[in-house]
Parts: structure tokens; sequence; C-alpha cells
């Protein structure tokens, strides 16, 4: 009886420890060594209080409620403050440096579509760079364009890439562990870089991109790992190794993410082309699908020049961290676990405490309003809930209503799981075409799927799959 106890008791304290680290960090994490930035500190997750509802976007800090748009100006600056410290880290500011040399252009796509590669140069001393690609098309302009992330520009320079972190894409607890980091700085030696084309050429591009271009939009690409390289790997004290490289060395003082990194990077491609005559500056879109979904939704809220499309973003995108987790979707906690490297080093200790953040997806969105603002998601794809999505939404909204253009910010659930589709192109340009442009547009964007529809979605796909 006696050892028959002791196996209970050895079962309930497994359980119990068990229980105690999913809900939150592992106590044998290698910690981030912190970094000192202009914004200071602000209260830690001990210090804020439980909030189960969604953090108001119409609610100064000293609780005044906001019902003017000087106020909203005022309230703006609050929020990307909160964001910066605890969700996406601190971003340096706009350089105010950016300058552009073409290094090559051809005519494609039967002589409609003038592409151009074009290399930046920025930040102190002028030492950072990207290449971008530019295709315009040739009759009309200036052109609304489609700032896409992608791959490298054809004709672009392929860098040279860290490898990735010794558990990253596992499911691990990437924190778990350090290098080895490469011994020559800039990355993994074995990808040399180069004048890059291989099968995407300007022409091959253009030519997947068409119906864009038939449509009067211009497209605008680059490489956002040109910006931050996506890996786990650290340095021996803890740190990031994606800091060695791209913008972070000439920033030390400032502790953002990788998605920051490739939100700010959109923002110099807009720097740009505020200078390009083919271009209309007033009429920029930000796209990309997965974590570049994520990092566009970023770079509509914090630059007031671009107006967000972002795909299939999953957790730490469009979705409330508030109400994620069910059907498999991506959750705070999934996110702090695999992709802690995406985001401020602050959000990890809210991991098991969501309930405390201080704010919740929905403030990015807001922050967009009054521009067009648009999520294209997917009836199939698991890692991002349609419930947690229309809570954001439905948050966001009252940003939107105070300008009086509740309809500039749209969803559209296309019939495919975690890609980006023609569907979700036409969807996108639909609603710009309608909130942009001002033309007619014989559909909506603001219907969510039922959950027999996602049932019903997610047993086809299955069965598409089996019959496969």
């Amino acid at each position: 009886m006696k050892i028959q106890m002791r196996i209970y008791v050895l079962i309930a304290i497994g359980v119990c420890l068990a229980t105690a680290q999913d809900s939150g960090p592992d106590p044998k994490e290698i910690p981030i060594p912190k970094i000192k930035t202009p914004l200071g500190t602000l209260p830690g997750v001990k210090d804020l209080p439980v909030r189960n509802e969604m953090p108001d976007v119409m609610v100064m800090n000293d609780g005044t409620k906001v019902t003017t748009r000087a106020q909203w100006d005022k309230r703006r600056e609050e929020m990307k403050r909160i964001l910066s410290y605890y969700a996406v880290g601190q971003a340096p500011p706009p350089p105010g440096n950016v300058k552009g040399k073409e290094i090559k252009s051809e005519i494609v796509l039967d002589g409609a579509v003038k592409y151009r590669l074009v290399h930046l140069t920025f930040g102190p001393a002028e030492k950072l760079s990207l290449d971008i690609g530019i295709y315009t098309p040739v009759s009309g302009g200036p052109s609304p364009t489609i700032i896409l992330q992608s791959g490298t520009p054809p004709g672009g320079t392929v860098l040279p890439r860290l490898p990735q972190g010794p558990n990253q894409g596992k499911g691990q607890d990437v924190l778990m562990l350090v290098g080895p980091v490469p011994t020559a700085a800039s990355g993994d030696s074995a990808a040399a870089p180069g004048r890059g084309a291989g099968a995407q050429t300007a022409q091959s591009v253009a030519a997947q991109n068409a119906n864009v271009f038939r449509r009067g939009y211009a497209l605008v690409t680059f490489n956002p790992n040109d910006c931050a390289e996506d890996t786990t790997l650290r340095n021996p004290d803890g740190s990031w190794a994606f800091r060695n490289t791209r913008f972070y060395p000439a920033y030390p003082g400032y502790d953002w993410g990788i998605l920051a990194g490739w939100a700010w990077g959109a923002s110099r491609v807009a720097d740009y082309l505020q200078t390009d005559s083919a271009i209309d500056k007033t009429k920029l879109i930000i796209t990309g699908a997965s974590r570049n979904g994520k990092s566009s939704m970023i770079a509509a809220a914090f630059d007031e020049r671009l107006m967000g499309a972002p795909v299939v973003t999953g957790g730490g995108g469009m979705g409330a961290y508030r109400f994620a987790g069910p059907r498999r979707s991506e959750t705070l906690d999934i996110m702090q676990k695999k992709y802690p490297n995406w985001f401020s080093p602050n959000l990890h200790e809210f991991w098991g405490q969501r309930e405390k953040l201080p704010f919740d997806e929905h403030w990015f969105l807001a922050l967009a309003a009054p521009r067009p603002f648009i999520a294209l998601e997917g009836e199939t794809d698991t890692i991002s809930l349609p419930d947690a999505v229309r809570h954001s939404i439905l948050a966001a909204q009252p940003a939107y209503e105070l300008f009086g253009v509740k309809n500039h910010l749209g969803v559209n659930y296309g019939k495919h799981g975690h890609a980006f589709t023609a569907e979700d192109w036409t969807a996108m340009m639909d609603f710009f075409d309608q909130n942009l442009l001002g033309k007619k547009v014989d559909r909506t964007f603001d219907r969510f799927p039922t959950e027999k529809e996602l049932d019903d979605a997610a047993a086809a796909a299955a069965n598409g799959v089996a019959k496969k």
C-alpha cells in the first residue's frame, strides 16, 4: 500500500511539474542578455494586472476616452511605445539618407512591364544596403504599388546566410541551447555572395504576376532576410547571432526582433519609392505570407505611408493572443518557445500569462487606421484561428469608426491552407480597388467562416490528402 501511495505521489509531482513547465519558460533556459534602449524600462509581468478583456484602443493610459482625432494621435504614440517595448522590440528611427542606384533595367512581359534592379544605401555612414526589384507598367502611371516580401530580386546580390540554430524548426524551446556560431562573422562560408538569377528572372516574376500589372498596379520585391537573418542561432553569451549581421550592428542600442527588422526594411523601400516618378507614393501596400505577413502587419502599423495586406499570419499575427489555441492554432506560448527571436525580448516573460499583456494584436490593426488594411486568411490554415482574428477585427474597428471608414478594415477567407494563392491576390486588389482607388467592387470583406464551414473544409482537405 505504501509503495502504491509513493507511486501516486510521484505521478502527482510529475504532473504538477509538467503543468508548471507548460505554463511558462523552462527555468533551465539560457537567457537573452538585456539591451538598454531609449525606451527605458516598463513594468514587468509581475507588476501588471490581469486583463481578460481586450485592452481598449480608444482609452488612453490615464483612462481618458478617445473621442477626437487629436486625442487619437496621442493615443497612437502611447500604443506604439507599448508595442515596441513588449511586442516587437524598439527599432531605430528612420535614417533619413536612403539613396538608390539603378543597377540594371529591362523590358519584360512582351513590352508591357519595365523591370529595374535598384541598390539602396542608407544608415550610419551609408554602410547599410538593400537590393529591390521594381516592376512598373510601361503605360499609365504613376501606379499604386504592392511591396512584396519575397526572395532576392532578379540580378540582386545573394548574401551569405547564417545557419539555423541547433534546435530550430524542431518544435523545441530554442532558448535551451546556444551556438555553435560560425567562425566567419558574416555567416555560413558555404553560401558565398554573388549576383542571383536562377529560375527567378525578371520575365518569370513578371509572368507570375501578370494580373497585377493588367490591373494597373506596380510590384516591388525585396528579400527580408537581407534586413535580418531568420535564425535562432545564438552567440556564446546567449545573445542572438542575427544581431551580428545585416542592419543590426549599426544600431546596437536597440532590441528590435527579426520581424521589426523586416518591417524597418520595408519602410526603407518606401523611403526610396517616395522619389520614384513611376510610383504613386500615396498608394503603397505592404504584403507577405506567414512570418512575412506578421512583419507586413507591423510595418503598416508603424509607417503611416503603408497600407497592410498580411497573408496567413498565424500566431503573433492577426489573431488575438487572448483567444488563440483552439483548433490547434498557434498561441503566444508556442511563439515564445519556437520563435522568440522574431519578437521583443520582453515578450518572453508573458509565456503562460497572456492575460497580463497590456496590449493584444488588434493594436497593430488599429494603428493602421484610417488607411485601408485587409487580412487575407485560409479556411484550412489551422495555425490561425478565425475566432481570434475576428476578435482582433472587432476590437480594432473603433479606431476606423472614429474616421468614418469602418469598411477600411477588411478580412477575406480563401479556400486554401497556409499559402499565398491567386485567390488572395485577387481579393487584395479588389479590396484596394474599392477602398483605395474608389472603384466599384461587387463583394464584401467582412465575412468569417462558420464552425461548420471550417469542419467541412478540414474534412475535405483531409480526404484530398488521403486520396493522394
